[in-house]
C-alpha cells in the first residue's frame, strides 16, 4: 500500500519507519519543512496530489506536564488544527481509510479505571493536560463523524497509552515521564549525587509502552483494518507507581542513591491505566519488558550525549 505518514520525525513516526513491516509498504512521510500540516489549503493539496491508500495521523505538538501546563492554548490549536486539517483533506481526497493515533489524555481525568473506550467524553480531562486532551477527543470525534456520513471512508482512532522509547526528548523542559527519569538518573550517576527528587509522592500509576511496540500494533491494525473497531485502546494492560520507574530505572542505569519526594509538586491522576479488552479480542499484544525498554532507551540517550545532542 501506498502509507502516508505524519510525523514521521516523531518518536512514533521513526519506529513506525524502522519497523520490518514497514518495507513492504510504500511510506510517504513528509517532514514539517516540507508540509505545515496547519496549513489547510497545503495539506489539501498534498493529500490530492499523493493519493495515499491510507493515512496514518501520528502527527502532533507533545510533551510533559511541564509543557502542557506552560502551553496549553497551543497544545489545544496546534493538535487540533493538524488533526482537523489531516482528516478533513483526506475526506476531500477521497482517502479510504485513516488512522489516527489519539491519547490516553482524552480520558476522564476521574474516570475508573481502566478507561474503556465507551466513557470518552464523559468527563472533564485532568487539567495539567487539557488543551492537549480536547484536541485528541475532537479529532476522534470527526474521524467516527466522516466515517458515519461516507459509507466509502473508514477513518479509525487508535488510543496508545503513554509512551517512551528511541528518539524520545529528554529534555526536562518537554520530555514525560521516563526519559525524564532516564535523563535525572544518568545525571546523578555521573555527578555521583546522593539523591534525586521526585515530584509528589509517587504513589501515581502509570502504565508506559515502549514505542516499538507501539509501532508492531500500528502495523498490525493497517494490515488488518477491517478488523479493527471504530475506536480502540492499545497498551499493555498493566501499569507501575512513579516510584517504581525511578526504582527500575535507578537499577539499568547503575545509580545507587536514595529519591525524596517534592510533595509540592503536581502528580497528575492517581492511575491512567487502559482496558485493553478490544485490543485482545483484535489479537494483539506488547512483548516488550519494562528492563528491556528502559534499557534500549538509555543506551539511545546515551548515544546523544555522546554526539553531545542528548
Amino acid at each position: 500500500m501506498k502509507v502516508l505518514l505524519t510525523g514521521g520525525r516523531g518518536m512514533v513516526g521513526r519506529a513506525i519507519q524502522d519497523h520490518p513491516r514497514a518495507a513492504a509498504h510504500r511510506i510517504v512521510a513528509p517532514t514539517s519543512a516540507e508540509l505545515d500540516l496547519t496549513d489547510r489549503a497545503a495539506v489539501m493539496t498534498f493529500v490530492g496530489e499523493t493519493a495515499p491508500d491510507i493515512i496514518i495521523h501520528s502527527a502532533g505538538r507533545v510533551g510533559g506536564i511541564q509543557a502542557n501546563m506552560a502551553n496549553p492554548a497551543a497544545f489545544l490549536t496546534e493538535n487540533m488544527d493538524m488533526g482537523f486539517n489531516v482528516v478533513m483533506a483526506a475526506r476531500e481526497a477521497g482517502v479510504p481509510r485513516l488512522l489516527n493515533l489519539g491519547s490516553s489524555c482524552m480520558y476522564p481525568h476521574d474516570a475508573r479505571n481502566p478507561l474503556r473506550e465507551d466513557i470518552l467524553g464523559k468527563g472533564e480531562l485532568e487539567p495539567t493536560n487539557e488543551g492537549y486532551g480536547l484536541a485528541k477527543v475532537a479529532v476522534a470525534r470527526l474521524c467516527a463523524f466522516v466515517s458515519h456520513e461516507r459509507d466509502d471512508l473508514a477513518y479509525k482512532t487508535l488510543i496508545p497509552c503513554n509512551l517512551y522509547g528511541l528518539n524520545d526528548k529528554f529534555d526536562p523542559k518537554v520530555s514525560h515521564l521516563v526519559p525524564a527519569i532516564i535523563r535525572k538518573l544518568h545525571e546523578a550517576k555521573e555527578s555521583r549525587a546522593e539523591t534525586v527528587e521526585i515530584w509528589g509522592d509517587g504513589t501515581a500509576r502509570r502504565e508506559f509502552m515502549f514505542s516499538g511496540d507501539l509501532a508492531d500494533g500500528i502495523w498490525a491494525a493497517v494490515e488488518r483494518f477491517d478488523a479493527l473497531p471504530e475506536r480502540m485502546n492499545i497498551g499493555l494492560g498493566y501499569d507501575y507507581s512513579i516510584n517504581e520507574y525511578y526504582a527500575e530505572a535507578a537499577r539499568v542505569i547503575g545509580w545507587d542513591g536514595a529519591f525524596v519526594h517534592d510533595l509540592t509538586r503536581p502528580t497528575g491522576m492517581k492511575q491512567k491505566l487502559l482496558d485493553v479488552s478490544a485490543q485482545k479480542a483484535f489479537g494483539w499484544q506488547a512483548r516488550t519488558s519494562l528492563t528491556d525498554g528502559i534499557a534500549q532507551t538509555y543506551a539511545h540517550f546515551q548515544h546523544l550525549v555522546e554526539r553531545g545532542t542528548a
